[in-house]
């Protein structure tokens, strides 16, 4: 470990961990919240169809090559770390009475103890368990997703009967990796309420008790386990699944064990903050980002009218409010899930860094594109990008928008999570032509990133319906990066979007846990308020020939779906 530029162990930095599909990160903040250094180890994944499964040994190995890589690459010595925070995909896995792990999978593989959140295997258990109508569903959208923890348990108990009998904890990822770290099993409110049907607002009396380092479980609705056939798990006070409960960022045991302290590389006894599930962090690290202009005028409820937008792989759409909000097709209302004592909900689009990678990648023009990028030592996003920026100069078009007078995209690959719900919606492209040019491709590519962000105007446009009242959005997340991508949210949404100083705000928001576990600050708001940060911020254009353009736009986008729906029953009538 390279030695520290200031031996001094006199200031504080707090350590984010971030376990997200294929890779670990670790990430040094300091107590400006800005990062000092990171790095990522990989992950191993098996893919077999609808199951997808990892492994808890090899991620936590993951994470200790990170975090040490991490120490080294940022000049920060073990004693300087005073706090950290875990961050992970909400990803389910089974350890025995030792700890060990036990395996989910078909083939009996005891290193795959992890079903993968985005892993299919349970579609069948959660069309039965949302036929239950229990209360419960009612603050997950009006159902579970197949991608939650009810249905995959319930797949487990059906299949692997003999794993199901060693099974001695289940836990949410993020939950294992704390466990993993100070041996305190206590979950947090974040991947309970968000995953495992837990009602979180069981514990609003106790929101003010400030001493309360985990509370006993009383939001798990037992009726409902019964139910669906999983009355098993409420053995023993809920032991298997969450027996306490904290806030996140509340300190876990007695902070990190020697154990887990040695294999880190960091010093025993730090402070271990209750997690949050990898995009809630992404809300906690941006959330508070408001530019030092209108801080002055802040006033406390403002963040109610704020949207984060965590886009990478897929799109979270994250807001608060101070009372509970039923919205049809968005997850929640979820208590104290992402801020404590506010309200979340929850929408997304379960492809949108996929789809666009899609799009190009089975472009005929792809391979040359690629290689033209390579070249040029630039990514194929800024390639294209300056490719449209060529062709609207040609076409002497005043506003980029306007190239895509004739494509049109609905962004449905992968069905519709938010705001219709419709895991049986299609994509549709509409205005293909024997054109297989790379200007073609740009066209095709920027009708698409318009087709996400109509898809993110119909949930912003849905919620504000329902009661919420969102003026600003906060981006970050790999796609935040594109200032296409952005520019054209900002002008079909007709919000500004404010970016954060700091790119890695996943890994913040993981570190912000940590900072309040070391009881530096009073509450996971005052940490935000302190380390989050501003960048810049992307104002709609004030063309008013944009925003005419857009409204067209959307209404054909919002007419795709009506024509695919219209389609559907006449061939369903057709067959039957």
């Amino acid at each position: 470990m390279a030695s520290p530029t200031e031996p001094s162990s006199s200031r504080s930095v707090f350590l984010g961990i971030d376990v997200g599909t294929g890779s670990a990160r670790a990430g040094l903040f300091d107590e400006e919240g800005k990062l000092l250094g990171s790095s990522s180890s990989p992950i191993q994944i098996w893919k077999d169809g609808d199951f997808v499964e990892q492994s808890s040994t090899d991620i936590w190995l993951a994470v200790c090559a990170a975090v040490k890589a991490a120490c080294s690459r940022a000049k920060v010595a073990p004693t300087e770390v005073k706090g950290l925070g875990f961050a992970a995909t909400c990803s389910l896995v089974a350890v025995d009475s030792d700890s060990s792990p036990v395996s989910v999978s078909s083939t009996g593989d005891s290193r795959r103890n992890v079903i993968v959140w985005m892993d299919h295997r349970a579609v069948d258990q959660a069309e039965r368990i949302n036929k239950s109508n229990s209360p419960v569903l009612e603050y997950c959208g009006g159902g579970v997703s197949p991608e939650m923890q009810p249905p995959k348990l319930l797949w487990v108990k059906e299949n692997l009967q003999e794993s199901w009998l060693i099974v001695f904890r289940w836990m949410d990822l993020s939950d294992w990796l704390s466990y993993r770290a100070t041996g305190d099993d206590t979950r947090s409110l974040c991947t309970t309420v968000c995953k495992w049907t837990y009602l979180g607002h069981a514990h609003m009396q106790y929101a003010n008790d400030k001493d309360s380092r985990d509370m006993e479980a009383c939001g798990w609705d037992d009726e409902f386990w019964e139910e669906i056939g999983l009355g098993d798990l409420l053995e023993g006070h809920h032991a298997k699944i969450g027996r306490s409960v904290a806030f996140p960022g509340h300190p876990l045991g007695s902070g990190l064990t020697p154990a887990a302290a040695k294999e880190l590389g960091l010093v025993p006894g730090i402070p271990v903050g209750t997690s949050l599930i990898d995009a809630h962090a992404g809300g906690v690290g941006v959330i508070e980002s408001v530019p030092p202009s209108e801080a002055e005028e802040h006033d406390e409820e403002d963040i109610c009218n704020r949207m984060v937008l965590v886009c990478g792989t897929s799109t979270c759409h994250m807001a608060i409010s101070r009372r509970k909000l039923f919205i049809p097709g968005v997850w929640g209302p979820f208590w104290s899930a992402m801020v404590p004592e506010y309200w979340l909900t929850e929408g997304g689009q379960s492809a949108t860094g996929a789809l666009l990678d899609h799009i190009i990648e089975n472009h005929a023009g792809s391979i040359l594109l690629a290689n033209r990028a390579a070249s040029q030592k630039i990514s194929v996003f800024e390639l294209l990008n300056k490719l449209l920026e060529t062709i609207m100069i040609e076409q002497k078009l005043s506003f980029l928008g306007a190239l895509t007078e004739d494509i049109h995209v609905l962004p449905d690959f992968h069905g519709n999570r938010s705001p219709i719900a419709d895991p049986k919606s299609k994509g549709v492209i509409y205005g293909l032509t024997l054109d297989t040019s790379d200007k073609q491709l740009a066209l095709l590519y920027l009708a698409t990133v318009q087709g996400i962000a109509y898809g993110t105007r119909h949930i912003v446009e849905h919620s504000n319906a329902h009661g919420h009242q969102i003026s600003t959005l906060l981006a970050c997340g790999g796609l935040s990066k594109n200032p296409v991508f952005i520019q054209e949210h900002a002008d079909i949404i007709g919000c500004p979007i404010i970016l954060p100083r700091e790119s890695e705000s996943v890994l913040l928001g993981a570190a912000i846990l940590g900072a309040v576990a070391t009881k530096k600050y009073s509450s996971l708001r005052e940490a935000m308020k302190a380390l989050n940060a501003a960048g810049q911020v992307i104002h709609p254009s004030n063309d008013p020939k944009v925003k005419k353009y857009h409204e067209a736009k959307y209404r054909i986008f919002r007419g795709l779906y009506e024509q695919q729906l219209s389609n559907r029953s006449m061939m369903a009538q057709a067959l039957a």
